[in-house]
């Protein structure tokens, strides 16, 4: 069940962020050629209209290959012999380069002019020295080595759509991250209900400073050190500053005020370098409501990308560790870890991945979803585009040194793993 609960949050996470640029690509009627998961040899694929899906070897991430961001198909130049296949309109539905002795009824023309991207035409000269002129149809097959693949028309193609359209579906897979946070933190919440606002105690965890102090559910706190206790959030902004020092609650207990001497257990933060707070081991009351639980999912949702954003803020100007980070085998073996505590656990823990991986992808990092958005930033401001050489060479880089990165990353994952 850990197995398969990481391979679903792994899994569920780069779905729907290649989801995302998938579904904006193709409103803006550009050509998707591919949606994968994962990276490497395929494992599974299959075809659905013009898209290939496919689930790859190594799952570091996943992408949609989109016409016109890759090198096209094989070039046809003149004098080039090619074979063709009409239909019944009299349009080329494929253009077969090698191997044309395998079908029947080709007409094969010697190449003397030929555009795939705006006329669609392609004129030659026939056995018989019969110049022919054919038009293409917008979604002809390309066929060479067998395989076949769709020609890609300029409009069609990535860098033929507005700077809006090509920024939105660039935007579109952090989106979507977000956009699952939201509803795995919706489905949490509704599952677990809402904490109660009210200073009132749900559970008491056994064997905690609360419960050695006599504290049940129900009590209801009224006071700390003689500091009135408004809301929950009052009992925690005292609490979690004790350094061990005893505390004095006054508390209703059906009606009845009592008072408890407690001190404060001293923990230490997991992943803080030594910091600590005080904890005395009770949670608020849970309410169950739909609206609440929408509310709740989305003020939790920003509240993550903010602790992200300060996380990120510190690792910038505080100095940079590569302890700091996790890569695929971190990540997996905390995946494991969260999902021996219940589905609960794992849906938020899900839902602080997918925030983590869009904050990642927005970030101006070459490669990245944040790389290219820079450079749509930099052509708008121009009025024209960069040289998409130039460019390309730059997000080669930047994927390399990223990959690095993961490798290391990886490695140190590895050594903290055994070493624990």
């Amino acid at each position: 069940m850990t197995a398969i609960s990481i391979i679903l949050v792994i899994g569920a996470i780069i779905f729907f962020h290649e989801l995302g640029h998938l579904i904006m690509a193709k409103r803006a009627g550009i050509l998707c050629r591919e949606f994968a998961i994962g990276f490497g040899p395929k494992i599974f694929s299959f075809k659905k209209d013009e898209t290939v899906y496919t689930i790859r070897l190594l799952p570091l991430g996943g992408y949609v290959r989109m016409a016109g961001e890759d090198p096209e198909v094989v070039d046809i130049k003149t004098g080039h012999d090619v074979g063709l296949i009409l239909n019944d309109e009299g349009k080329v539905t494929k253009l077969v380069l090698n191997n044309k002795k395998e079908y029947q009824e080709l007409l094969t023309i010697n190449v003397s002019k030929i555009d795939l991207l705006h006329e669609l035409i392609i004129e030659g000269y026939d056995a018989d020295e019969e110049k022919r002129s054919f038009s293409i149809h917008p979604q002809a097959l390309m066929v060479h080595n067998r395989q076949e693949v769709q020609i890609a028309p300029y409009n069609r193609q990535f860098g033929s759509k507005t700077l809006g359209q090509r920024a939105a579906a660039l935007f579109a897979g952090p989106f979507a991250n977000f956009l699952l946070a939201f509803f795995l933190l919706f489905g949490y919440y509704l599952y677990s209900g809402i904490p109660s606002t009210v200073p009132q105690i749900g559970t008491v965890l056994e064997d905690s400073p609360a419960a050695r102090a006599g504290l049940v559910s129900g009590d209801r706190i009224l006071q700390v050190d003689q500091k009135p206790i408004q809301e929950w959030s009052d009992l925690l902004s005292i609490v979690t500053v004790n350094t061990g020092e005893e505390m004095l609650f006054t508390i209703d207990r059906s009606g009845v005020q009592e008072q408890v001497k407690i001190t404060p257990d001293v923990v230490e933060l997991e992943g803080t370098n030594g910091q600590t707070r005080g904890m005395i081991g009770v949670s608020p009351l849970y309410e169950k409501s739909f609206i609440g639980s929408l509310e709740a999912g989305f003020t939790t949702t920003i509240d993550y990308a903010k602790i992200i954003f300060t996380s990120l803020g510190i690792m910038i100007t505080g100095g940079f560790s590569i302890d700091d980070l996790a890569g695929p085998v971190g990540i997996i073996d905390m995946t494991g870890q969260v999902a021996q505590h219940g589905i609960p656990s794992l849906l938020r823990w899900t839902a602080i991945l997918s925030v983590n991986i869009g904050i990642l992808n927005l970030l101006p990092i070459p490669a990245l979803d944040g790389g290219r958005l820079l450079f749509l930033a930099i052509e708008g401001v121009r009025g024209r585009p960069l040289d998409p050489h130039k460019e390309g060479v730059v997000h080669f880089v930047g994927f390399a040194l990223l990959m690095l990165l993961v490798l290391v990353v990886t490695w140190n994952d590895i050594q903290r793993l055994f070493a624990n």
